[in-house]
Order: C-alpha cells, then structure tokens, then sequence
C-alpha cells in the first residue's frame, strides 16, 4: 500500500513539473506589457502632433501656450513623459499670503490683561477712565467712542467701562469694573 501511494505521489508531482515548464515564459508577458505601453505612447504622440499642426502664430498650440504660462514642467524618463504643473506667486503690488491680516499693534492690549484703576464720571457725557495694561505696565486715558487695539469704549458708567470688541467681523461687548486696591491687597 505504501508503495502504492508513493508511485501515485510521484506521478502527481511529475504532472505538476510538465505543466509548469509548458508555461509561457515571463520574457513574452513582459514584451506584451511593453507593446502595449509602446502603442499607448504612440497614440499620445499622434494626438499631441494633431494639436500641434492646430497651432496658433508661435508655433505652439492654445493648450501648450496654457501650460507654459501656468508653469507645467515635463520631465523625460526612458519611454514615458510626465508632466507636472508648478505654480509661482507673482507679487507685484499684492500682500503677502503668509502675513497676518492684523499688525501687533492691533492686537494689543488685550481685555484680559487690562485693569481699571481710575474713572473720573460725569453724568453729561465728559468721563474719564485711566487703565493699565498688566503685561506692558503702560497706562490709557479713555473716553467713549475711542478705540484701544480691537476694542472700542461703548460706555463709562461709575464704577465699569463696557467695551466693543470686533474680532473677525464678530462684535461683542465686554466689561471691566473698577477694582478697590484695599480689598486686592488684604486678599
């Protein structure tokens, strides 16, 4: 019995080894795949010779004509071109993209880091507020209706000052109220 499984065996395999070496060679399917990329290359060519033969007074097609001006830059690697388009920032006259739309100047101060030490109110219109930046040490006089960075003063009451802040074509209001420098140190 064993012998007989082995001669079945070896029948198998020696079946398995005909067939294999009746197999195509790996050289014609790499020819094939070569013909079939020579031929589609040959068809670009065609196609971009009927567009050149449309050609403007230089000499070069519209598309062409499009491509240089939009800086496309072709690259040539054995029997294959690729083309790849490239971009320039021309800046004659036009802002740098890459700087912000607001100055520092327009930043500062921020409400955050603003305190109110002094507000001389007049109940007709004519008050006052002196305000410290934390961060600077530097001091602002107020009225209302003038700006400091983003924010404009809406209003100055007693003992607050409401702010108008635009931020991103947003507006919102913000107050800061007067703080007594006796109860900020006991604490």
């Amino acid at each position: 019995m064993r012998i007989a499984l082995l001669v079945v065996a070896l029948s198998i395999a020696g079946t398995n080894i005909v067939a294999a070496q009746s197999l195509p060679p790996i050289t014609k399917s790499k020819a094939a795949a070569q013909k079939a990329v020579s031929a589609t290359n040959d068809h670009t060519r065609r196609m971009t010779a009927s567009q050149d033969s449309s050609a403007d007074s230089t000499g070069r097609s519209a598309a062409r004509a499009t491509q240089a001006s939009a800086g496309s830059t072709e690259v040539k690697s054995g029997m294959a071109t690729f083309s790849r388009e490239s971009f320039r920032y021309e800046r004659s006259g036009r802002r740098d993209p890459f700087v912000s739309l607001m100055a520092y100047g327009e930043l500062r101060p921020l409400i955050t880091e603003l305190r109110v030490t002094s507000i001389a109110y007049d109940p007709n219109g004519g008050s006052v507020a002196v305000l410290r930046d934390l961060g600077t040490k530097e001091q602002y006089r107020v009225r209302v209706g003038e700006s400091l960075g983003r924010m404009r003063v809406a209003r100055i009451a007693k003992k607050e000052i409401t702010f108008t802040i635009e931020e991103f074509g947003y507006s919102r209001q913000e107050t800061l109220a007067l703080t007594d420098p006796k109860k900020e140190s006991s604490q």
